[in-house]
């Protein structure tokens, strides 16, 4: 069960990453543009959430039930915060997500009560954005020190 829940958790990053960068995008054309709010601009951001909050949840399954790393992790959270690369997965990986995750869903609230389309626009684009940010400052790029690979199969 991890190994596709990996492969599914891996594809779904690239389609988190293309529906925020699109909400970012538009919320920054229009805010820039000065172009009325439009209801694909509000599906664009909901799209974003909603695939963020799928791939979070299959994260919290990879995190709490099937990955060996977060599982040896959480055996002796002190040590852990000593390795490396279990910290990394433990802490970082998971806070970095969440807080994404968290401005994904801020924008939208702050979306909903604001009173002008330049508003609506001006924070879509900083609230996706700083999302996109920290979850690109989050992912485990191939390059990196927990590196990953860019695609997994199962």
């Amino acid at each position: 069960m991890h190994i596709p829940l990996l492969a599914l958790h891996s594809l779904l990053r690239w389609v988190v990453l293309a529906l925020g960068l699109t909400a970012a995008l538009r919320g920054f054309s229009g805010w820039q543009g000065g172009r009325p709010w439009t209801p694909g601009d509000a599906a664009w951001g909901k799209r974003f959430a909603i695939l963020f909050d799928i791939q979070f949840l299959v994260g919290l399954i990879l995190y709490a039930v099937t990955s060996p790393l977060t599982q040896l992790a959480l055996q002796d959270m002190g040590a852990a915060m000593k390795n490396p690369a279990l910290r990394y997965w433990a802490v970082e990986h998971t806070t970095g997500m969440v807080i994404g995750l968290a401005l994904a869903h801020i924008g939208r609230a702050r979306i909903g009560k604001a009173r002008t389309d330049a508003q609506r626009h001006r924070t879509a684009a900083i609230f996706f954005g700083l999302a996109l940010v920290v979850v690109l400052v989050s992912i485990p790029w191939p390059m990196g020190l927990n590196a990953r690979p860019l695609f997994r199969l199962p």
